[in-house]
């Protein structure tokens, strides 16, 4: 039986995966290029919520891999900036379900205001250390880009931190609706 779930937990992460790869063809330029919806931290958290961080950090390696290979080819300087920008800066999204547990638990007890907080206090932490990865990328790795006078610290600030912001909102408010709208998709037991 163990294994049966543990398949059904991998093909569940595959799904997510993909569906967070899907979105990312939808038009996400807010108008300036620096600044960029990821609707893809959505359902990549919601996996994460409801299975917790370790495979919700496989589901979001597989969506970085996914990225990278189909819509990474611009901007893939050298290994160490690639393993960054990718791998881990997606799989690091995954952490958001460090507070799937207490999600679950205020759930179950009907605790509907503390649920909806422990899923965007997750959904910020994977947020906040998926962007700090595109940060520190954006210093040592594309810092050479910044204007004239203008230091790689403060211009990866300026293209990393709007794209952090604009989906910290989006994350805020779209976990807040579905942890209240469908309290079920964050339990573990959809069968």
């Amino acid at each position: 039986m163990q294994r049966k779930n543990d398949l059904r937990i991998l093909v569940e992460g595959a799904i997510f995966a993909g569906l967070a790869m899907a979105l990312e063809y939808v038009p996400h330029d807010l108008g300036v290029s620096s600044i960029q919806f990821s609707y893809g931290l959505i359902p990549l958290g919601v996996y994460s919520l409801r299975r917790g961080p370790v495979p919700g950090m496989f589901a979001g390696l597989i969506w970085g891999l996914l990225d990278m290979w189909l819509r990474g080819s611009g901007s893939l300087l050298n290994p160490v900036q690639i393993i960054l920008e990718y791998p881990i800066a997606f799989g690091i999204v995954g952490l958001t379900g460090i507070t799937g547990a207490y999600v679950r638990r205020n759930l179950h007890a009907g605790k509907l205001n503390q649920a909806v907080i422990g899923a965007v206090g997750g959904f910020i932490v994977g947020d906040f250390l998926k962007y700090l990865c595109h940060y520190f990328a954006g210093v040592f790795f594309w810092g050479s880009y910044a204007p004239k006078g203008q230091s790689a610290w403060l211009y990866s600030l300026v293209i990393n931190g709007g794209s952090f912001v604009v989906n910290l909102i989006m994350g805020i408010i779209v976990f807040a609706l579905l942890v209240r709208a469908t309290p079920q998709l964050f339990t573990r037991n959809l069968e």
